[in-house]
Formats: C-alpha cells, structure tokens, sequence
C-alpha cells in the first residue's frame, strides 16, 4: 500500500476528510479543488470545514511533505488511484446535478496515465459509474464505485474506523488496489458490481430517513394518547432487527445527504417506473413536522402567531457541525416567520456559518435570544441549551412563555421550576 499515490478531486466534507486521513496512513497525496481560495486556506493550515482532528491530521500531513493542494489537474498524472469527491446538489425534478462530476471527469481523461483507478466516491444516480467507465476505458482508466458514508462531525473518525466499506467493480485489479488502501482499518469490505454500490448508498440513506420519520409520525401519536416516546423507542431499540440508531424524534431530518439522496432515489425509481411509495411517505412526513410545531405554538399560546416573540435556540441541521444546508431549524424558523411571527435565533456556531446564508435573524447568546420570548424552540440537539440558566431565561422570558423541545434534550422538571411550560416531542405533556 506505501507506494501506491494517491489523488483526491474535491475539497469538501468527503474529500477532506478522505485526503487527510489517506496522508495519515502515509500515503503521497494530491488533493484538487477548482476554488483557488479554498486551495489556499487549506495550504496554510485553515480547516474550511469543522471537524475533530481536521486541523491536527492538515497540519501534520503538509509538515510531513504527504499531502498537497491545488487547483491544477496536471498533478495527478502520477497517480495510481485518484478519488472523485465532487458534489452532486439536488436539481429542480428531484435529480442529482452531475454537471461537477462530469467537468472532472473530462479533466481526468486528459491527465491520468493507463493503469491508473478513478474511484467514485460522489453519489452518483445508478448507470453512472458505467457511463464514465465506458468515457475512460480508452484511456486505460478503471471505474471504481466507492461511495462514502461519512457523518458530519464524525467524518475523520468514521473514514478510520468504517462499519463496511464499499467496493464496486467489474475490474479485480481495479477493486483490488480500492480494497487495499483500507487494509487494517475494517474487515467488511463489500465487493460488487458498479450498480449495486451505488444504488446500496441512496438504499442506505433513504432507509434511515424513512426511519426517522416513522419515529416522528409515532412521536405525535404518543403525544396524543398519553404514552412517552422514549419508553416507546426504548422497547424498540431493544430489538437488534430494529437497532437503536434513528429513533430519536426531532424537528425533521435534513443536512447535506438526506434531502438530496432521498430526492435522487425517488427520482431514479420513477425513471425505472418504480414508486418508492414507503419513502414518499417519508419525505411528506418529514415536511410535515413545521406545521406541527406551528399546531402546537397556537394551541399553548390560544393567540396568533404573528403576535409572538419567538427564540430558536439551533440553527445547524444537527449539533456537532456548522452546516446549515437543508436544515429543518432554519426551514422551521423561515415558516414561522413568514406566518407573521418574531424570530430570533442563536446557535453555538453562529461565528461559522455564513451570515450571507441566514434569513433570520440572530443573537450574540441564548439569553439575548430568549429574552422577552413568548415560545422558546430547541431545534438542534446542542448539549449547551440543556445546561443553560434557565431559571434566569424563566425570568426574563414572557410570561405563559413555552419552551417546545422538539429534540426532547432539556429536563422538563427543570423547566417546570423556572415556571415556564414544557412541551416535548411525543411526551405527556408534550405536542
């Protein structure tokens, strides 16, 4: 494995984290990113992206002389495995945008030498490997499918140690040198053919967010009729057919790949006549959960909303990271702005995300945030909010003030005592 080089196309959350922890393991590495500015942070130590041990693992490949920056593709002439990490955002009809993937793929067809591996770690729609492989086959260029299933805020750490790897290939030598870069880190290397990996990524995704949002559906029955929905999940994740991951009820899922994959397997199965009517399901449901929230603000307040002050205590889709993309907080906070409310919202990464991003507007601190409020939402799972002052909020806030934990994270005995009104999610007393 120590002589094989490696090239990463793609700077983001996957091909950062990709390229810092290839270097780690030694290996020579190029990463290329078409934006020169991001190119130049990254060269000067500046992580763009926040993740454990991001820093540390940039710093000390570049220290070492293993891992280099660029935005020149020439670069990667001398490499025997290059990995595709660009981004596939979500088009108008619910398709994957390969507009990027392609761009690099025509880069990579001039500069690779025979022999070499183009491994696609982008989520791509199923047939795409096939159609690159069938572009790059006169170049002597294999194609291997090699999607990644990184957690924001576990992303170093999950490239480290995965629960599986996936390797999908009709070429052995091709699969084989992919197989051999994860020599040591897991067992469960997965081999099979181009289309099954990347239909197996869209199948995992949409799977969970199916899960969740069963778990939400089950959250608001709970509520209605008495039951507690932790006990509830609790007996589930007992059985390990069920498995205890993805049985927490929150404010919708969201983030960088849930939205965008389930869109894109929904998309994939109409094209093949085929209606993924259970994830359909999940995704009207995952819509759904700002109109509960509003349901439960009108019904604890008996007013209108537009004459509530509001505090949203989570702007990031979860706690742990600065993304904000398809974040169901920020989708919640816009729904109920524009149903007239006061909005003001406070974040622990407020000082991360681009400003330029947010519609609503923010505090310095959750005190600020708080202030005053007539409702007050936890929308991010952050464990700061729960060891907040929050008989000071109690006393600042309005009085009749809610506090709706849509993530059930706050003590609601706590809350109690600082006489404001608790409503969990799927919870007696609760919405």
């Amino acid at each position: 494995m120590s002589g094989v080089r490696v090239g990463i196309v793609g700077a983001g959350y996957v091909g950062l984290a990709s390229a810092v922890c290839l270097a780690a393991k030694g290996l020579h590495t190029v990463c290329v990113d078409s934006d020169a500015e991001r190119v130049d942070q990254l060269r000067r130590g500046v992580p763009v992206i926040q993740e454990p041990r991001l820093e540390e693992l940039l710093e000390q490949g570049q220290t070492r002389g293993v891992l280099t920056f660029t935005t020149d593709y020439r670069h990667l002439i001398d490499r025997g495995v290059v990995f595709l990490c660009v981004g596939t955002p979500t088009s108008d009809d619910g398709s994957p945008d390969l507009r990027a993937v392609e761009s690099a793929v025509n880069e990579l067809a001039g500069v690779l030498s025979p022999g070499s591996v183009l491994a696609v770690k982008s989520t791509v729609p199923v047939g795409t490997c096939r159609r690159i492989s069938r572009r790059l086959a006169p170049h002597g260029i294999c194609v291997v499918s090699n999607p990644e299933f990184l957690r924001e805020g576990y992303a170093i750490f999950d490239f480290q140690h995965p629960d599986r790897v996936v390797v999908g290939s009709d070429d052995e030598r091709g699969a084989d040198i992919v197989a051999t870069l994860y020599a040591g880190d897991t067992d469960a290397i997965m081999r099979m053919n181009l289309e099954s990996a990347e239909i197996a990524k869209y199948a995992s995704n949409a799977f969970l967010a199916i899960k969740a949002s069963y778990v939400n559906s089950l959250a608001q029955l709970c509520a209605r009729v008495g039951a507690e929905i932790p006990d509830v999940t609790r007996c589930m994740a007992a059985d390990d057919r069920i498995g205890r991951h993805y049985l927490t009820p929150g404010p919708g899922w969201g983030g960088s790949c849930l939205p965008k994959d389930t869109a894109a397997l929904m998309h994939i199965g109409r094209m093949h006549g085929i209606a993924l009517a259970e994830l359909e399901s999940a995704v009207r449901t995952n819509a759904a959960q700002g109109a509960r929230i509003v349901a439960a603000l009108e019904r604890a307040q008996k007013r209108p909303l537009g004459e509530l002050r509001i505090a949203a205590l989570g702007l990031t889709f979860k706690a742990g990271t600065s993304d904000i993309r398809d974040s169901s907080a920020v989708a919640i906070c816009e729904q109920l702005q524009q149903m007239g409310a006061q909005v003001v919202a406070y974040d622990p990464r407020l000082d991360s995300i681009d400003a330029a991003q947010l519609t609503v507007p923010t505090a310095e601190d959750a005190y600020t945030a708080t202030k005053k409020a007539d409702a007050i939402l936890i929308l991010t799972e952050w464990p700061e909010f729960a060891v907040l002052d929050w008989s000071g909020i109690g006393r600042n806030a309005s009085a009749n003030a809610v506090v709706l934990d849509a993530r059930n994270l706050l003590t609601p005995k706590k809350i109690q005592d600082a006489q404001l009104t608790y409503l969990g999610n799927g919870t007696s007393p609760g919405y």
